[in-house]
């Protein structure tokens, strides 16, 4: 992350000090270089996992970012592929480095302007921007912008045990946005641990879904047996 490509503490300090939109515009020219991206290795296993079931004709990148996951619908979709995400600069830096042939959409995932025109919409790593009363909105939306037997795919790590250094780390991150957001305005929503499983998995059948659990053979098990990570598909009836 602090590397001469990435961004400075400074540089950081000022983003989380913004708004979301705000502050990932202000990242967007580094954003590749730090370890928010989401990794390579995850957008392959998903397309992997998802390559049985195509092709689809045209396919979503919800929260696309600077456009990692484009790359997955790509080589899964056939007729078209969409990114929409609501930093500007984000989409700034997916379009330098996708050029014309994906078409990039600046709007709030919580009100998309599509009615019926996907069979594929695919996430990475956005989800900890909503909070949880926003998810049944959210999933209304992609509900929405599905047709009939189009597919919502995103991945899910297995939650850190509290024994791991790794579970005090994102509850140490947590605490110290929610102490930032209540001290300051407007908020930045960025919290690791609001995502469970469970719950949305909930919200998803609520929304009309219904919901596939996969393990990612690539992550392995964890010690319990249980997968370190699943793919989640909702599939809209």
């Amino acid at each position: 992350m602090f590397s001469p490509e990435g961004p400075t503490v400074r540089e950081l300090a000022v983003q989380a000090l913004s708004s979301v939109e705000r502050g990932y515009d202000l990242l967007a020219p580094k954003f590749d270089h730090t370890p928010f991206r989401t990794p390579t290795r995850v957008l392959d296993a998903v397309a992997k996992a998802l390559g049985p079931a195509g092709p689809f004709e045209d396919g979503l990148d919800l929260c696309c970012g600077t456009g990692a996951g484009l790359a997955v619908l790509g080589g899964l979709c056939r007729r078209s592929v969409t990114g929409v995400d609501f930093s500007a600069g984000m989409l700034d830096v997916a379009r330098r480095d996708l050029g014309e042939d994906v078409a990039l959409v600046r709007a709030d995932a919580r009100a998309l302007p599509f009615t019926a025109a996907f069979d594929l919409v695919v996430s990475f790593g956005a989800f900890g921007h909503f909070l949880p009363r926003e998810l049944p909105g959210l999933f209304a939306q992609v509900h929405s912008a599905l047709r009939p037997g189009g597919r919502f795919v995103f991945p899910v790590a297995a939650p850190p045990r509290p024994s791991s250094p790794a579970y005090w780390t994102l509850l140490g991150f947590d605490a110290v946005m929610r102490v930032r957001n209540a001290v300051r305005r407007p908020p930045f929503v960025m919290y690791y641990r609001t995502f469970r499983l469970g719950d949305v998995r909930r919200e998803l059948e609520s929304a009309g879904f219904t919901v596939e659990l996969r393990p990612l053979a690539e992550f392995g098990l964890r010690a319990d047996g249980s997968p370190r990570a699943r793919l989640v598909t909702a599939r809209r009836g």
